[in-house]
């Protein structure tokens, strides 16, 4: 386990996560786009680990536009090696019998090992729970309170991003655009068939409503729609908007298409909210 001293050094090295309070209902959570990885941690994860392959590499940058609509934006700065921030704290699995990462991961998507020797034990996870993982629920939690008292609903985008292909989570490649609600339970119908709708007439990317992805842990917890808060996954393929040959590098002309894609859908559900 970290002594004290490494302690202090996570909590101070770089902020736990990049937030921007809007006064408007929308609230953008992207907890996989971090890949930091603190100093105490560096020795101890092998190539694979310091490689954060599994980052959502600039999907938060697809929703750039929902500031312009008051949006609040929460943003994970570290890795989802170091902590998996939609994973729930007990480590309870989101999809059982099927192959998935702890809330302190071991391995990537294709059960490769991310550390050199020793794996962090009990204690160190509650740990790094308490770290990392509960400041970034409290925020989120606390900002999503906030937009219901100014509005009286919320609706919580959580953006995600996945490799077109891999064998141990899926078969084949999954839709471009996976939409996760809880098999209905985190957001209002109507959300689903304004999603449904705004699909079938945009045309250029295909896309699921509770398919392989149906939500991790935020959208699951959050998603209230009788308390006002509809909370919806989209997981997204990461060739609809990066260079596969070098993903870490942002190309805004490769990603504007889906941006400009994506703003009206949100516009539009955000119109129909106060109605609901």
């Amino acid at each position: 386990m970290a002594t004290m001293q490494a302690h202090r050094q996570i909590t101070d090295e770089i902020a736990l996560f990049d937030f921007v309070e809007g006064l408007g209902p929308l609230v953008v959570s992207a907890p996989h786009v971090g890949t930091h990885i603190p100093p105490y941690l560096t020795g101890q994860f092998n190539a694979t680990g310091l490689g954060v392959h599994e980052t959502d590499y600039h999907v938060h940058r697809l929703f750039d536009f929902a500031r312009d609509l008051g949006a609040s934006t929460l943003f994970a700065t570290h890795s989802r090696y170091v902590i998996d921030l939609n994973r729930a704290p007990d480590n309870a699995s989101l999809y059982p019998g099927k192959f998935e990462t702890d809330l302190c991961p071991l391995s990537d998507f294709d059960r490769r090992p991310i550390y050199a020797h020793t794996t962090p034990d009990a204690g160190e996870v509650i740990r790094r729970r308490d770290v990392y993982w509960r400041p970034y629920h409290d925020q989120l939690r606390a900002t999503l309170d906030a937009a219901v008292a100014r509005h009286g609903y919320a609706l919580l985008i959580d953006a995600h991003s996945i490799r077109p292909s891999i064998p141990d989570l899926f078969e084949g490649r999954l839709p471009d655009l996976n939409f996760g609600l809880n098999d209905g339970r985190s957001a209002s119908p109507a959300v689903a068939e304004i999603i449904r709708l705004w699909g079938d007439a945009e045309g250029r990317y295909s896309h699921v409503i509770d398919g392989r992805f149906k939500g991790g842990y935020t959208t699951r917890h959050y998603g209230q729609p009788a308390q006002g808060i509809h909370a919806v996954q989209i997981e997204i393929v990461q060739d609809t908007y990066l260079n596969m040959a070098a993903p870490h590098l942002y190309d805004a002309d490769i990603a504007a298409p889906l941006s400009h894609t994506l703003r009206p859908l949100v516009e539009a559900l955000l119109e129909a909210l106060p109605r609901l």
